[in-house]
């Protein structure tokens, strides 16, 4: 690859880029791909933008360095954060357990430029040859620095949170990078189908979904000891719940949902790992229940293990999810899932198979599902079961970074084999399934659509999954 195969067309951003880097003696936009990078496979460089403790990415992000390596390429992590922040020594911590180089750059807001000069003093003198962003910042300050040390330019998409017209500009910002990187990686066939949808091109874009490291989640402390642990009694059920404090998690329905299992007269504790804005008016709901003995909001925790260790249940209650790591977590410890059907979370629950499935913000539905879990240990068992089973056949972390790779490596054309194009119904009659053997490539994507189904494709959402895939 080279400077003039990028897709990012001269723009007015060339100009402004110039001026904001001019200061830096030594920068003179480049013009060649390769180097000393070009005897290895290559470096990567994930940048994200944090606050605080992070966030569910930060579990991919921070084990990628030590599977890349084993793969052939460098890695290293740069986390963009606010200078005085005391959550980045916890994040510093966890990239020292996962073996993972973490690059402090200081983001004192959107007119601190020294970021972006820092960021290409780090590319050069790594030579990074894969820049991998994480959010709408880093996507945009990617396409900028491309322009002065050439690299392909890789973004995981792990969702959105549009809460108010700032969060909505930023993600119009975001897409409008996505638009033009050389690979979008999608953690859900919902983001996936929303980034085509907003002009990302098709043959740059596919589904990888999140994985865990199941090593990690070996030797649990048995469920007496892990009470015992966080001074809770073995007598009663234990729920748990993680994430950020914020709309999308729904806390306050699940906090709603418990009050009416305690008031039904089932013995439950709720626990609440994490940390965010809605802290204050959750802890007003939980006051209001006058369930304050019942349910507690823990803060930020370090190794939410433990808490899974000691759990009969775990919900997941949000309004909105990518893929969400905690959940996969959650069923690497056998703790049994009660989640609502958003996102990618289908994908990975099957209700009554491997977990309980409801619907966001119906809080008597949660509450009735919690119940029936709490009350049958037969099912409680069957689903701890099936639910690490799901784990280790699908969400292997070794098998997500080797389709990791496989983006970095950049070769477009692959084989996809057969695929079998889901049955239709016609007059109420099904129709037999039909078979086409596919090669991917840029150009032949639009003409496969266009050859291949009688209407216009009706079937295409899942023929698209199938194919990003692959």
């Amino acid at each position: 690859m080279t400077a003039s195969s990028s897709p990012v067309a001269p723009r007015q951003e060339s100009q402004i880029t110039t001026d904001v880097l001019a200061g830096h003696r030594d920068i003179e936009p480049a013009t060649t791909f390769g180097g000393p990078a070009a005897e290895r496979q290559g470096y990567v460089l994930h940048v994200r933008v944090v606050t605080g403790t992070g966030g569910g990415p930060e579990k991919t992000i921070l084990n990628s360095p030590r599977f890349l390596k084993s793969l052939g390429y460098d890695c290293a992590c740069a986390y963009l954060h606010p200078p005085s922040d005391p959550g980045f020594a916890t994040l510093q911590q966890r990239a020292t357990e996962s073996q993972a180089e973490l690059i402090s750059v200081p983001d004192r807001g959107a007119t601190d430029w020294r970021v972006v000069r820092q960021l290409l003093r780090i590319c050069r003198e790594r030579n990074v040859t894969i820049w991998h962003g994480h959010d709408h910042k880093s996507n945009a300050i990617g396409l900028l620095l491309r322009r002065f040390h050439p690299m392909k330019l890789v973004s995981t998409v792990h969702g959105w949170i549009v809460t108010n017209r700032k969060l909505a500009a930023y993600r119009q910002v975001d897409l409008a990078c996505l638009r033009r990187y050389d690979e979008v990686i999608c953690v859900s066939d919902a983001l996936f189908d929303e980034c085509l949808a907003a002009g990302v091109p098709l043959e740059r874009c596919r589904v990888v979904e999140n994985a865990i490291d199941l090593s990690q989640y070996r030797d649990l402390p048995d469920r007496a000891s892990a009470r015992m642990a966080l001074d809770l009694s073995n007598d009663g059920h234990v729920v748990v719940a993680v994430g950020r404090l914020s709309p999308e998690k729904a806390f306050d329905v699940l906090i709603r949902s418990v009050d009416q299992l305690i008031e039904a007269g089932t013995n439950v504790r709720l626990l609440i790992a994490g940390e965010g804005s809605e802290r204050p008016i959750l802890e007003r709901l939980i006051e209001q229940t006058g369930r304050g003995e019942r349910i507690k909001l823990l803060g930020h925790v370090a190794d939410p293990r433990s808490l899974f260790a000691a759990a009969d249940a775990f919900v997941l209650s949000s309004r909105h999810e990518g893929l969400p790591n905690v959940l996969l977590e959650s069923l690497a410890c056998g703790v049994p899932v009660v989640a609502t059907a958003v996102g990618g979370v289908p994908r990975v629950i099957a209700d009554e198979v491997n977990g309980l499935l409801v619907r966001p913000d119906d809080v008597d539905g949660l509450s009735v599902a919690l119940s029936r879990l709490l009350h049958n240990e037969a099912l409680k068992s069957s689903l701890s079961v099936a639910g690490r089973r799901t784990l280790e056949e699908r969400y292997s972390f070794d098998a997500r970074m080797r389709k990791i790779v496989a983006v970095y490596d950049g070769s477009r054309e692959r084989r996809l084999g057969t695929l079998t194009r889901p049955k239709e119904r016609r007059d109420g009659q099904e129709c037999p399934t039909s078979e086409v053997s596919v090669t991917a490539h840029p150009a032949g994507w639009r003409e496969f659509l266009a050859t291949h189904g009688d209407t216009g494709f009706q079937q295409w959402p899942e023929w698209s999954h199938a194919l990003a895939r692959n």
